[in-house]
This record gives C-alpha cells, sequence and structure tokens, in this order.
C-alpha cells in the first residue's frame, strides 16, 4: 500500500532525542512534562516505540485458545437513539465518515467495509481493570483505509469518536499497524453489541480502553493539542495515560 513505509509510519513527531527521549513518535500529553509521573510515563513511550520500531507483530494464537468468557465492561448498549434505531434496523443504514486531511472524504456502510480486504487475527485483550481475554476479531486494516482516502502527508493523528461519547486519538505508528483493524466480527460470528456492534476499533499493542467500541466517526490530523483539554484523548483527561502500550 502507498505511504506504508517505515518513514511514514514515524512521521507525525518531532524528535525527543534532545530530552532524553528516543525519538520518532509523538505523544500529546508529553508536551508538558512537568511531573515526575509525566517524565516516567514519557521515558515508557519512547523505550517502547524504539523496541517496537520495526512494527512487530503481537502474538496471535490458535482458535483452540480463544476465552469461553470475555468480558463486556463500561457502555455494553448505548442508548443514544441513532444507534438503538440503527441497531433494529442491523446496522442497515449505519455509516461511517472518514474525513479531515484526507483526500477523499467518504461515509462508508458496513457492507462496504466488509467488501475491503479483511484481516482475521485472535489476540490477548488486556483490560486496565486487571484482567485478560483471548478473542478472534474480522476487520478491514485502518491503513488500508486511510490508504483507501488518501492520507495527506500533514496528517500525523487519527481521532476516533464513538457513540457514546468516547473519543481517543493514534500516531501514525499505532494507526497503520497491520493489527489495527477495524473489527465487524468476533469469534467467528458478527460483532456482538456488547463488544461495540456495528464496528470497533482493535488496537492489539495497546490497553483495552485504547480499542474503542462503537466508532461513529475518523478524523485524520496534524494536532490534537485543540481537542478536549489537549490531552490526546477522553480517558487522558480522566487520569490514564494517552499511551497505553504493553
Amino acid at each position: 500500500m502507498r505511504d506504508l513505509s517505515r518513514r511514514r509510519l514515524l512521521t507525525g513527531s518531532g524528535s525527543l532525542i534532545g530530552a532524553g527521549l528516543l525519538g520518532g513518535c509523538e505523544a500529546p500529553a508529553l508536551s508538558r512534562l512537568a511531573s515526575p509521573y509525566d517524565w516516567s510515563n514519557g521515558l515508557t513511550f519512547a523505550v517502547q516505540r524504539w523496541l517496537q520500531r520495526h512494527q512487530p507483530l503481537v502474538r496471535e494464537f490458535g482458535s483452540d485458545a480463544i476465552s469461553a468468557v470475555f468480558p463486556t465492561i463500561n457502555t455494553t448498549d448505548p442508548d443514544n437513539p441513532d444507534y438503538q434505531r440503527s441497531k433494529a434496523l442491523g446496522f442497515s443504514d449505519w455509516k461511517l465518515p472518514v474525513s479531515g486531511l484526507v483526500a477523499r472524504p467518504a461515509a462508508f456502510s458496513l457492507a462496504e467495509l466488509k467488501a475491503m480486504p479483511a484481516r482475521t487475527q485472535i489476540t490477548l485483550h488486556s483490560c486496565e481493570q486487571g484482567w485478560s481475554a483471548i478473542g478472534g476479531w474480522t476487520g478491514v486494516p485502518l491503513a488500508h483505509l486511510l490508504t483507501h482516502v488518501g492520507l495527506k502527508p500533514e496528517a500525523r493523528f487519527v481521532v476516533v469518536r464513538s457513540v457514546d461519547g468516547w473519543w481517543d486519538s493514534y500516531d501514525l505508528f499505532d494507526a497503520l499497524h497491520p493489527q489495527t483493524i477495524l473489527a465487524y466480527g468476533m469469534n467467528g460470528g458478527a460483532l456482538p453489541v456488547a463488544h461495540g456492534a456495528p464496528v470497533r476499533l482493535r488496537v492489539e499493542r495497546q490497553l483495552g480502553y485504547k480499542s474503542l467500541k462503537y466508532i461513529s466517526a475518523i478524523e485524520a490530523v496534524e494536532r490534537v493539542d485543540g481537542l478536549g483539554k489537549g490531552r490526546g484523548s477522553m480517558v487522558a483527561e480522566l487520569g490514564f495515560p494517552w499511551y497505553a502500550g504493553i
């Protein structure tokens, strides 16, 4: 795919080498390293990114490893009226708008996403609440969708929003990783409502809270410090790290 070179994956970053952090990427919250916690988080971010500089895949399992129980937490059935109406129609009217710094903004139906090249992966989900489970996910790689709409060179982050009001951002290092997918299937079937139907994000190299459910919009942007409180995500505004790499 165009724009998937290592150089492209590592764009979007002022170098952090001068600050004692390994360069190549940028976390929104690292622009204000004021406390020991911020410095610790920044160092962890930089070291993890250096270790992952060749874009390795996370471990994938066989189907026999899929967990019998995969917990559902937080929102499990959004009370948004538009969502409930779409759910009653089997999500046949659902559309995913992709906008911002792209050459060809568009809105994609579930059928259109399913017609794109798909990836299936069985991976370990690590929740910030202390539990883990293995699930199988099928969906279109986010990299393919961004290539399809023509990601512009100045784009450095991808902002993802969900039906229940949550939002997060991802730099291109994670957004273009092969295992970052927009999943519409789980364990061989359709994605259940409790797990984020019709489409959820899977960011396999980060903790579970980065894999947003109930995706409603995607936007490519150059900066995220003007969104919300400038920390890159809603969960970061609540005290969690923007970067949740594992």
